[in-house]
């Protein structure tokens, strides 16, 4: 008996041996097997970009209400703000094209416009935007500007570019045949319109926009936008400092002394005063008569410039360089 168990102890040793000599193999196996055939799940927290980033232009800016605002501009960014510009959420736009207008008939509509004649149009307060039906064209026609008066908007740019939209940006048609001369701004009150353009042009419609006459001006520098407060009063503004002002619904312009050669930008009625914005955050301001007029900033330490100014309530939006908030003479950058 202890003669089998002896065998039986010898045979069990080299088993041991056996499956200690083996074991290295069987890991290096069972490792190689893991690394091809057994795939590991990877932990990814996407981290989501703000909707409003320092590198962002913000070229016009609208709003329908005291608290809904919309702001558009480089790279098809499209923000809007529910709660006075407090905080911004990103819409997805179907473009990268720069979008250099912007404008709302309501929370639920509005209307962008920009390079290459891009138009998009929302009904459903921007959860989605939608390619506009627009004309077609030779010309790469940058629009740059999108404005809403009576209900229809319109849509001016390069080469002549004047659209008109009676269904809430959904389809467009040609006001005007293309030319080459750009146009930058258009305001309208009932059925009298306003355009201006390079070379200090302006031209007048007294029927709705159905047909347009040309004002010879001695100004020859271009005019970048356009605003009256009535249908007599108005003001135009544009490079190096250029101010224009009418009192006879634009039959004739007199030029006022320029207060800075510092380009403007955009001009707007403000209820009881006028308010002119520009190149390194200049704005020029007067009384409703548009006789006194001042040069001043929009906020000190800022040099930004300006596209355009808008109000909503006690408080003012600022685009351009950047997106800012106006209120109670503090401006706050969106983003920063």
């Amino acid at each position: 008996m202890l003669h089998q168990l002896k065998r039986f102890g010898s045979g069990a040793r080299a088993a041991v041996n056996v499956v200690t000599s083996t074991l290295p193999i069987a890991i290096i196996g069972g490792l190689l097997y893991a690394g091809f055939f057994v795939k590991a799940e990877a932990v990814i927290n996407k981290v989501e970009p703000k909707a409003v980033e320092r590198r962002d232009n913000f070229f016009s800016v609208t709003a329908p209400s005291e608290q809904i605002a919309w702001a558009a501009g480089s790279g098809g960014k499209i923000v809007r703000s529910d709660d006075g510009g407090r905080t911004w959420q990103r819409q997805s736009a179907p473009t990268q094209e720069n979008l250099q207008g912007i404008a709302a008939w309501d929370a639920q509509h509005a209307v962008v416009a920009g390079n290459h004649g891009v138009i998009l149009y929302t009904a459903d307060g921007g959860k989605s935007w939608k390619a506009g039906q627009v004309p077609k064209s030779d010309n790469p026609n940058k629009l740059f500007r999108v404005h809403i008066f009576d209900g229809v908007a319109w849509a001016v740019g390069e080469f002549g570019s004047l659209l008109r939209s009676d269904d809430k940006g959904a389809t467009w048609t040609r006001a005007m045949e293309e030319k080459d001369r750009a146009w930058n701004d258009i305001s309208f009150r009932g059925q009298n319109g306003w355009l201006v353009g390079e070379f200090g042009t302006v031209m007048r419609t007294t029927d709705g926009g159905a047909t347009w006459t040309e004002n010879e001006l001695e100004n020859k520098v271009s005019l970048m936008g356009v605003d009256f407060r009535d249908d007599q009063n108005g003001v135009a503004v544009g490079l190096t400092g250029t101010l224009l002002v009418t009192a006879d619904g634009g039959a004739s312009w007199r030029e006022v002394p320029r207060l800075t050669r510092e380009h403007l930008l955009d001009i707007a009625w403000d209820e009881n005063r006028w308010v002119a914005v520009g190149d390194k955050g200049v704005m020029v301001t007067s009384d409703a008569a548009a006789s006194e007029w001042k040069l001043g900033r929009i906020s000190e330490g800022d040099v930004s410039w300006r596209t355009q100014i808008t109000r909503a309530g006690n408080r003012y939006y600022v685009s351009g360089a950047n997106l800012g908030v106006l209120e109670g003479g503090k401006l706050t950058i969106v983003g920063r």
